[in-house]
């Protein structure tokens, strides 16, 4: 009787010690998750903040094309207006988010083609900085958004894991959205020379 205590005994704190270092790693995983989803939005505000300086030095040269700005100036106000917490990365919250980031990419590319019809625009040195600090904003954005789906991915393996799962369940840890292309991006862009 004393030997199958002590055997129960030594199941019962090897699944305790296995359940506090999954408990430790699975909110390891979900912090690591929140800090790059802090990354991710770090640079979206590094182009959000860029955007009024861009607006302003092609103003200067396009007064009339009013309507542009304007679409850019609403799309940024909704784009850092729309915000997700990390502990609310679902696959709509995620796409919400999303889809106000390409709403501020396509007034973007409508505002950056005003300068075909301005050529003193293009020689400009402010606009061409302006530009490739927008250029570079964006592919941090690529970068981060890259980095998040990985450590996302990371983090939903895990808890989806034997015996993770178990206490995944119990903690209420819930598998975290992934960033996905948008269906216009889908299709190969028309190149016309």
């Amino acid at each position: 009787m004393k030997k199958l205590s002590f055997i129960l005994l030594l199941v019962i704190g090897a699944m305790a010690l296995t359940g506090c270092q999954g408990y430790n790693r699975m909110v390891e995983k979900q912090e690591a998750v929140a800090a790059q989803w802090g990354n991710v939005q770090n640079a979206y505000q590094r182009r959000a903040n860029l955007i009024p300086n861009l607006v302003n030095t092609v103003k200067g040269y396009a007064a009339h094309e009013q309507e542009t700005f304007t679409q850019v100036t609403e799309a940024r106000a909704k784009a850092t207006q729309t915000t997700v917490s990390p502990e609310n990365l679902t696959t709509e919250s995620l796409q919400e988010y999303q889809q106000a980031q390409n709403q501020l990419s396509q007034a973007l590319g409508r505002l950056l083609l005003i300068q075909e019809n301005y050529p003193e625009l293009k020689a400009n040195q402010n606009f061409l900085a302006l530009q490739d600090e927008l250029a570079g904003t964006e592919n941090r954005i690529s970068v981060e958004r890259n980095k998040f789906n990985q450590t996302a991915q990371d983090y939903n393996a895990y808890i989806r894991k034997f015996p993770q799962v178990i206490y995944a369940k119990w903690f209420k840890f819930e598998s975290k959205a992934y960033f996905e292309a948008t269906p216009e991006s889908q299709a190969a862009p028309e190149v016309v020379f």
